[in-house]
């Protein structure tokens, strides 16, 4: 064997180990760093670390086109358990009153997810592998339904369904 060719398998070897580490990492992306991303409208999902709370047990958010950013919490349930979210749009902050909320919250409801095998569940709490797609119900048609953009704040509306793309570092 020649210096090249034992350079070149060497090259080939080190390469699918690389590649190999690569995968391991992404499959156990913790949902808290997880990044979706929709094929439709370019939109993105990112989570991010919620912290200390007693009762958000996710927080993301939604980067629309024109850079629209929805900020994105999850709290679970009480009774029959399910991990309801709700996207906001410029809230406004301290207190406020059920109907400032409800104008500044263009989508909630129950978020899904989905694997490789079509198996249907909830999204998970921190600390848990991400699943490979979220699928938020209705989101496109309660965008484009929504007051709060009045039609000008973004072009492309979302589907409700998003791919884990990768993961946060």
């Amino acid at each position: 064997m020649t210096n090249v060719a034992s350079r070149m398998i060497g090259f080939i070897a080190g390469s699918l180990v690389f590649l190999a580490a690569g995968s391991v990492a992404r499959a156990a992306c913790p949902i808290e760093l997880a990044v979706y991303g929709d094929t439709q409208s370019g939109s993105e999902i990112d989570f991010t670390p919620t912290g200390t709370s007693a009762t958000v047990t996710n927080s993301f958010r939604i980067i629309l086109d024109n850079n629209v950013v929805l900020n994105g919490i999850v709290m679970w349930n009480e009774g029959v358990s399910r991990p309801n979210g709700a996207l906001m749009y410029k809230c406004p902050e301290g207190d406020v009153t059920g109907e400032e909320l409800a104008a500044c919250t263009p989508w909630h409801g129950v978020i899904y997810t989905s694997d490789d095998k079509g198996n249907i569940g909830l999204l998970p709490a921190e600390g848990v592998e991400a699943p490979k797609t979220l699928i938020l119900p209705d989101l496109g048609p309660a965008l484009r339904q929504s007051s709060t953009y009045g039609g000008s704040g973004f072009s492309k509306v979302p589907w409700d369904v998003f791919a884990l793309k990768g993961c946060q570092e």
